[in-house]
């Protein structure tokens, strides 16, 4: 059996138990979540500043949307999770709603948090809205990549239990090897954020305003429908349902998506 920092491998399957604080200095604690968020912020405002200057648009303008974002992410990924995976909890007690210290943001809530607060930047700078929506979304994808890293540093948002060889025992939580779910979205993330920036340099899909954002959608939450099939069901309430919550969230998105996509080719086909 082989020890390292973040957990050790056992005859089977790989353990995982990183402690969550990276850095304690005199009572200062400095989590590893907290890192990995503020990288995901980080890469995100790097991604749109290179793409503001590439486009000669007002980079100054950025800090404002980056606050906008983070505020709004942050909000509506608390919402989200109050109000659609443990209602029941947070109606009996409204004041837990404010304690995101304690965990519980959900990514659909924190996605159109975004979007609304991109609408109020939008009116500010006087740019197209699904022009900002394409270029947002090159830059959400690799935020998401870092998130869900620390949601694997977390051991949290967990996967089924599973006989797979990569199957990871999360061992703060129990003693089961399970899919890790963080990972695969992770790796759909990075691999969708490769995908639009390739798209984006290479080709005239950014003249279609809402193509790459509707693109972004359409792969984001269909990667995010089949990996649900391998999470534990975050929502209580939804047990013993066919599909989870989850996934019953992405389809309005994967459906959004698809017109975004096919919208200005129709357009095109139509004129």
């Amino acid at each position: 059996m082989q020890n390292n920092i973040f957990g050790r491998l056992s005859l089977d399957h790989f353990i995982w138990n990183i402690d969550p604080v990276a850095i304690s200095f005199m009572g200062l604690k400095v989590h590893w979540y907290g890192i990995l968020f503020a990288l995901a912020i980080a890469s995100g405002f790097q991604v749109m500043k290179r793409i503001y200057i590439k486009e000669s648009l007002p980079v100054e303008s950025l800090d404002n949307l980056l606050m906008y974002c983070v505020v709004g992410i942050i909000v509506g990924a608390r919402l989200a999770h109050c109000l659609f995976y443990d209602p029941a909890y947070y109606f009996s007690h409204p004041l837990k709603i404010l304690a995101i210290w304690e965990g519980g943001l959900a990514s659909h809530g924190g996605g159109l948090g975004a979007i609304l607060a991109l609408y109020y930047y939008q009116r500010q700078v006087k740019l197209p809205f699904l022009f900002l929506l394409d270029r947002l979304a090159i830059a959400t994808a690799i935020f998401g990549f870092f998130v869900r890293m620390a949601n694997f540093v977390n051991s949290e948002i967990l996967g089924l239990p599973s006989t797979a060889p990569w199957a990871i025992v999360f061992e703060r939580v129990d003693m089961l090897p399970r899919h890790p779910a963080q990972l695969y979205e992770a790796i759909a993330y990075l691999l969708t954020f490769i995908l639009l920036w390739a798209i984006y340099k290479l080709t005239d899909m950014k003249q279609k305003h809402g193509a790459i954002f509707g693109l972004f959608l359409v792969l984001v939450f269909s990667s995010r429908f089949l990996i649900e099939m391998v999470k534990v069901k975050q929502a209580v309430y939804a047990d013993s349902w066919t599909f989870s919550a989850g996934q019953l969230l992405s389809i309005p998105f994967l459906i959004v998506g698809v017109a975004l996509l096919l919208m200005p080719y129709l357009r095109k086909n139509k004129a």
